[in-house]
């Protein structure tokens, strides 16, 4: 009977033990309020600071959750006994109470017995400030993660040291960078140490970062300024010239606006001051009746001048005199010529990596351009190199491929899928089009050239009206697959869309598949043959007839294709296709007719050129274009044959 008794004392001692750092917790934040009552109660922006340093070098580990709830307007006070909970609601219009420490229900209340606290704005920001120090040290990675982009939203003085304890207890290294970066750019613009300052800046040389940028531009900003003497502590950036570096009229305007100088008299407000001084027919004794010159206006008012009457006239020789008391500079916000220096150094740096960067992006886009214009003018030249045909109607072949895309999405919801099925469907679609086309007309008009471009131009026309019967004049969705969405992103000024990355790879692969179709296939073999000597090639056994069909078929089965890909980003819409033609004849005739390797050098140079024109001259697309012209029209005074000439029937003709 004792042993047991004796048992059930030890566990009633350990569990005391156990729960006694708990209550000590609890009862050790409830009294810290209580010792700052009458602050938390009254809270304003200037007098809350003491119960925030109270409350963080207490170190309690409810803290963090109490100023969370402080800071949301969720911290309930007992007006009985003055003691603060937590609290929600319950059954009857009463409140539960929730102990701010623990968590644990602490009974019920009535809505009179309590009292919400609600701190203004000021009080919430600066609450928010506080909670920076153990947001950033939270066990969650994803507390702290949410933390840190808080802070690289919207970052004030008073998070710098709180970032930096943080920094050394950070596990995760990524978002131990994140934190690190920022420090330094809080310090460039918070730091009260002029050597840490100045190391920070010149930490970000080279940096491509945008908030880098932001960061260091406002030390170099300038303001202009006067003075007779130069002021002390003032950080001038260069001394303005009056009328050279800065124009007199502005210098003036600065001197007025100080109130150093006399106002320039307007026109108007002469005109006013004549009409005001009107009398007995006169003003400044020159009858009203003769004021109908400038030179008459001007001598009455400068009688009503010399009576004191009127202010005076400010002169061009007024101006320079005033101006030329003061001199005049343009000065840092930053009076620290130190750190003004190191900005302009870093600044200068980065620039320079700016400046290669978008030189680099714009290489990038130049190809992203040229895989398009790859694409929609293969087949053209394949056509032209076996034919001779002019084919007008090319680009609506790419408008077929387009539709079909398009129409595909209405049965398979799956972009991926669907894209994947509509690629193959609109060569298929494409293909027997262009057989069409050629077995019903081209090949009537074998060796007439011009009958077949206006035959083709025709044609042309008269597919663009059946697509807007069938699908309408609106403009139909080609969407890509969620995976295409967004862009590769190398860094702040350097990034291509997925879609375009797809274009190329898919230009690529046509590149590698039509290179095996003409060189290791027995149809590449008979193409060629046909393309240098027909007669030749007829003699041997090959059908120039059959080439031929196969040839148009293939090479508007590819373009197709084109208007698949084209679509991904290009309003689908009976015009697609017009709005590609022009760009892939310029290639074929660039590149050279006939010849991939011409097509691909053509598209190249093309698509680089016009994305260099449109980067000098962004706003005007149609300049553009025009100069794309202009090039090309004296590119062929000096290449007739274009890049890569080809060989054999095409070239002789």
């Amino acid at each position: 009977m004792v042993p047991l008794m004796l048992r059930h004392c030890l566990v009633l001692i350990a569990t005391l033990v156990l729960l006694s750092p708990v209550k000590a917790q609890d009862s050790d934040l409830q009294m810290l309020l209580q010792a700052n009552r009458a602050a938390i109660e009254k809270a304003s922006r200037s007098t809350i600071e003491p119960v925030l340093d109270a409350l963080v070098a207490s170190k309690l580990p409810s803290v963090s959750s109490f100023l969370e709830k402080w800071r949301e307007k969720e911290v309930w006070q007992r007006k009985d006994d003055g003691r603060f909970f937590f609290a929600r609601p319950a059954d009857g219009g009463q409140y539960m109470l929730i102990d701010i420490a623990t968590g644990a229900e602490a009974g019920l209340a009535d809505k009179s017995a309590i009292d919400q606290l609600k701190p203004n704005s000021g009080v919430r920001a600066v609450i928010a400030s506080t909670l920076v120090e153990f947001q950033l040290s939270d066990p969650d990675p994803l507390r702290r993660t949410e933390a840190l982009t808080a802070l690289e939203r919207d970052a004030n003085e008073s998070h710098l040291e709180p970032l930096r304890g943080a920094i050394e207890s950070e596990t995760d290294p990524a978002l131990k960078a994140r934190k690190i970066r920022l420090e330094r750019l809080i310090t460039i613009r918070f730091g009260s140490d002029a050597a840490r300052r100045a190391e920070a800046i010149r930490s970000f040389a080279g940096d491509l970062g945008v908030d880098a940028r932001g960061a260091l531009n406002p030390l170099v900003a300038t303001t202009p300024g006067f003075a007779e003497d130069l002021p002390a502590g003032v950080n001038v950036a260069r001394m303005l010239t009056p009328g050279k570096s800065i124009d007199l009229d502005t210098a003036y305007g600065m001197l007025v606006d100080a109130d150093k100088a006399p106002r320039v008299v307007s026109t108007e407000a002469r005109k006013q001051a004549l009409i005001a001084h009107m009398a007995d027919g006169q003003v400044g004794g020159i009858p009203v009746a003769s004021l109908d010159t400038q030179e008459a206006r001007d001598r009455a008012y400068m009688a009503l001048v010399a009576d004191g009457r009127v202010p005076p006239l400010i002169t061009l020789e007024m101006k320079q005199a005033e101006v030329a008391r003061y001199r005049f500079y343009e000065a840092y916000a930053e009076t620290d010529p130190t750190l003004t220096e190191a900005a302009e150094d870093t600044l200068s740096s980065i620039s320079l990596q700016v400046g290669f960067n978008r030189f680099l992006d714009l290489v990038l886009d130049g190809l992203s351009l040229a895989s398009i214009y790859f694409l929609a003018a293969i087949g053209l030249a394949i056509t032209f190199g076996v034919m001779g045909v002019i084919n007008m109607a090319h680009g609506e072949f790419i408008m077929i491929g387009a539709y079909t895309g398009y129409v595909v999405q209405q049965f398979i919801p799956n972009y991926t899928a669907s894209i994947l099925l509509a690629l193959p469907l609109a060569f298929a679609v494409a293909f027997l089009a262009g057989v069409a086309l050629e077995r019903l007309v081209i090949r009537h008009l074998a060796h007439r050239p011009l009958e077949t471009l206006l035959a083709t131009f025709g044609i042309s026309i008269a597919l663009q009206q059946i697509a807007k019967n069938i699908f309408g004049t609106q403009a139909r969705p080609l969407t890509s697959p969620a995976w295409l969405d967004g862009a590769w992103v190398l860094n702040d000024v350097v990034s291509i869309s997925y879609i375009r990355i797809a274009i190329f790879v898919l230009a690529l692969v046509f590149l590698v598949l039509l290179l095996f179709i003409l060189n290791r296939t027995r149809l590449g073999l008979e193409v060629r043959a046909v393309t240098q000597n027909p007669r030749m090639a007829s003699s041997m056994g090959i059908n120039p007839d059959r080439i031929n069909m196969l040839t148009f078929g293939l090479g508007s089965g590819i373009a197709g294709i084109a208007g698949v890909a084209i679509g991904l980003f290009a309003k689908v819409t009976s015009e697609l296709g017009s709005g590609y033609i022009v760009q892939s004849f310029m290639t074929v005739v660039v590149g050279g007719v006939g010849n991939i390797w011409g097509t691909l050098a053509g598209a190249s140079m093309i698509g680089s050129l016009q994305k260099a024109i449109e980067f000098f001259n962004p706003s005007n697309t149609l300049a553009a274009q025009t100069y794309m012209i202009i090039f090309i029209i004296v590119f062929i005074q000096f290449r007739p044959k274009g890049i890569i000439a080809l060989k054999g029937r095409a070239a002789g003709d």
